[in-house]
């Protein structure tokens, strides 16, 4: 009850401050533009400028297209509103730590050479693949990683208990949310229990995606646990552009040998203990490897870029850098994407497998608001005769973002793409598996937020021999999925006009 009590009080304590801005803004605003004419003319012309400025920054073509349309379309306030929630480009603060961060693992991430060559050999259109996310974000591919594949989060947490339970140096963990109850209590006994084994705690959560979810001082209690935690770019009840970058990230790494990655928070719902849309489908990936080492790193990046007790990366246990004993057969290719930059790695990920597919690409998304980059690469996929399908959720957790999903699907259904609903519940995966050869698991949602906005992770799977698991789990989740038709798609005219309206506003989803 008391726990309650305090978060409702910062719920409501934030709201206000949120609320009394907008209206003062709205009446100041409203008053001056009323009064005087030339307040007007100048806020026009900063949307004029504004509108310029995205002509000529190098940027994608459809986020820029999205955003100048709404502009013009509110040509008064259009400007100030790009200004407050568009501009991707995270602060000076943000940009200067992360990137002194990355550099400091820099030099522990280098490309085998030989892996490269012979993944050339195998598949040299993946081998491009490889190459280019390599180049971009520098995390390279590896050999003899073992990958085990979750079509559910609650066979997931078992995994994720039993592998924290035999830490002997290090555990970290970064979620996006984190919420008390049966799945955070149980991980929390057993992370408490660590500690007193003279094991090193550390987590990073999302201080927005748990922020109606924690008490105020969860932070002060697990560092009196001995946890050390951070909350991701604390969140400020003043109107900032900086608020717009999440670290929507999910990692657990043990020792440096096994992580867990995937759609799977820290929250009830996500191992089925807690019923909010029927069934909660969720999917996620276990490596145990030599390809650990960059969840490891990609977790320190983050957690030394703003904290001042570093970990730094040499003084962690010889198994972080010894040969891997496992020999599955494939690659692995960790990466992550961030807002640091002008290019959407996730986006380019996604669109590289539809564009080297032959036979089919099956895809679990939970959203579905895309660019027209996105869009022509999965209609152009289906119009060479690849057999595209796509699994959006049957019961959405946002009523008006599954509105804007569903008003996607027309054009890729005329092109032929198949599109799912997911009959039992809500599907939260993200996911690709293409023609038995290429797969992603990560983080990275088919909405702009995810593709543009976000801070996000994934594996992707050359050849492995998982990637059977992941196809045979996307054609069990189409047998119990409804499959939508054109002629399910039929609405009045003020219907189509309403999903025209929202369109406008999907640059913001």
């Amino acid at each position: 009850m008391q726990l309650l009590k305090k978060i409702n009080y910062r719920i409501t304590l934030i709201a206000l401050i949120i609320l009394v801005q907008l209206l003062w803004g709205t009446l100041f605003l409203m008053d001056f533009v009323g009064n005087r004419q030339w307040i007007s003319v100048m806020l026009s012309a900063l949307s004029l400028l504004v509108v310029l400025f995205l002509n000529m920054k190098e940027e994608n073509a459809s986020y820029k297209i999205g955003w100048i349309i709404l502009i013009m379309t509110l040509p008064v306030f259009g400007g100030l509103f790009y200004l407050l929630f568009g501009n991707k480009r995270p602060s000076s603060f943000m940009r200067m730590r992360l990137k002194k961060s990355h550099e400091s693992i820099h030099p522990l991430l280098p490309q085998s050479k030989e892996i490269l060559e012979k993944l050339k050999m195998d598949d040299d259109r993946a081998h491009g693949t490889a190459k280019y996310v390599s180049k971009k974000n520098d995390y390279p591919i590896y050999e003899k990683t073992d990958v085990k594949y979750y079509p559910v989060g609650e066979e997931m947490f078992s995994d994720m208990i039993r592998a924290m339970e035999k830490a002997k140096h290090f555990i970290y963990l970064e979620y996006f949310i984190v919420e008390e109850g049966l799945m955070w209590n149980r991980m929390l006994e057993v992370l408490s229990g660590k500690v007193q084994e003279g094991v090193d705690v550390r987590m990073i959560y999302d201080d927005v995606g748990s922020m109606f979810l924690l008490p105020g001082d969860f932070i002060k209690k697990m560092e009196a646990a001995g946890i050390k935690c951070m909350a991701f770019n604390r969140f400020r009840p003043i109107l900032s552009v900086v608020m717009n970058h999440r670290n929507h990230r999910k990692i657990l790494v043990v020792d440096g040998h096994t992580a867990f990655t995937g759609g799977i928070n820290l929250a009830d719902e996500y191992i089925n203990e807690k019923v909010r849309f029927g069934h909660w489908k969720d999917t996620g990936i276990r490596l145990r490897g030599e390809a650990v080492k960059s969840f490891t790193l990609m977790f320190l990046e983050m957690w030394n870029a703003f904290r001042s007790d570093v970990v730094d990366p040499l003084s962690l246990p010889e198994v972080l850098y010894a040969p891997s004993s496992f020999t599955a057969k494939g690659y692995v290719q960790p990466f992550s994407d961030s807002p640091l930059d002008d290019e959407p790695l996730g986006e380019n990920v996604y669109i590289e497998i539809l564009s080297q597919a032959r036979d089919y690409v099956y895809i679990f998304t939970p959203y579905l608001i895309i660019d027209n980059e996105l869009q022509s690469a999965l209609c152009l996929a289906a119009k060479r005769g690849v057999d595209v399908r796509i699994v959006t959720p049957g019961i959405p957790d946002k009523k008006l973002v599954f509105r804007i999903t569903r008003s996607n699907y027309m054009p890729l259904l005329k092109a032929g793409v198949r599109i799912y609903e997911y009959s039992p519940g809500f599907i939260h995966a993200k996911s690709y598996v293409s023609d038995d050869d290429i797969g992603v698991v990560g983080t990275i949602n088919m909405d702009y937020r995810s593709l543009y906005l976000h801070f996000e992770c994934g594996a992707l799977l050359y050849g492995h021999e998982v990637l059977k698991d992941l196809k045979k789990d996307a054609l069990e989740t189409f047998a119990v999925s409804k499959e939508i038709k054109k002629e399910d798609l039929k609405e009045t005219l003020f219907a189509r006009t309403f999903d025209a309206l929202l369109r406008l506003f999907a640059i913001l989803f």
